[in-house]
């Protein structure tokens, strides 16, 4: 579906059903460079099992407009802004990596509008290596090259894609590929500078749930569980065989994880 926000088009995915803002709305929030492809499995999943699903395109990612904000914090507003135009009274929120950091943020900027908090492959503060900065500053492909090396685990690198006749590695980079010139590093940088995780994590009120891949190198487990640990009441679930990619990685482990907190 389409919707104008701040004047600008803003596509976000329902997973085939038509999007009802009075129903269990479950927003999703990709990460760096990503778009609402990354939830290409559990989109549908979620729609189909009683869900209200927005997979938005960050702004400047995917096929929505604009640029890149300037901050996770202007990211968390944008998408209460969002929900504002859909007449969205609450709403899950679940984010990975970068996403993760917008949705903490959304959720300590209202706690009174979210009802549940999943983040995912996530840590904070989330330090990007500077070579990886330096290489996404010139869109180069070793940015990409790094990136997916770096966030799957490695039975990942080798097949088990849960689509038949895909490569989960290939199928990732061709999603980061789509992303216009300079919104990797802009996406970087801004996860890099964010320094409002411990103050809007103590303002969440809701059911959390902190989901980690045993084998991820870009958030590893021991930092996710520390930043799990600045909410309050929250759990951590962790997923055997997984980086950081955990969408495509384990689709099932995931929504095993994630069905709980929807129902909390």
């Amino acid at each position: 579906m389409e919707l104008k926000v701040d004047g600008r088009k803003v596509y976000a995915h329902t997973g085939g059903k038509d999007f009802d803002p009075a129903g269990s709305v479950v927003v999703l929030i990709h990460g760096a460079a990503m778009n609402h492809l990354a939830w290409a499995l559990q989109t549908r999943y979620l729609a189909h099992h009683g869900h209200s699903v927005l997979a938005l395109d960050l702004p400047g990612c995917g096929a929505s407009e604009g640029e890149v904000p300037d901050s996770v914090e202007d990211c968390g507003a944008w998408v209460h802004r969002v929900l504002d135009e859909l007449e969205v009274g609450k709403a899950a929120l679940i984010g990975h990596s970068m996403g993760a950091l917008v949705a903490l943020e959304a959720a300590g900027q209202q706690p009174d509008r979210i009802t549940a908090l999943g983040m995912l492959g996530v840590c904070y503060p989330l330090g990007v290596n500077d070579a990886f900065l330096a290489a996404a500053k010139d869109d180069l492909p070793l940015a990409i090259g790094l990136m997916n090396d770096w966030a799957h685990g490695p039975k990942a690198h080798l097949g088990g894609f849960q689509v038949p006749g895909l490569w989960m590695v290939g199928t990732d980079t061709r999603v980061i590929e789509q992303a216009k010139p300079g919104v990797l590093h802009k996406c970087l940088t801004i996860c890099s500078a964010y320094s409002g995780g411990e103050a809007a994590a103590a303002k969440v009120t809701c059911p959390t749930t902190v989901i980690l891949g045993r084998n991820d190198q870009m958030t590893p487990t021991k930092l996710g569980r520390k930043t799990a640990s600045m909410i309050k009441g929250s759990s951590v679930a962790e997923l055997d065989d997984c980086g950081h990619m955990m969408m495509f990685e384990q689709p099932r482990a995931l929504m095993r994880a994630i069905e709980p907190l929807l129902a909390a």
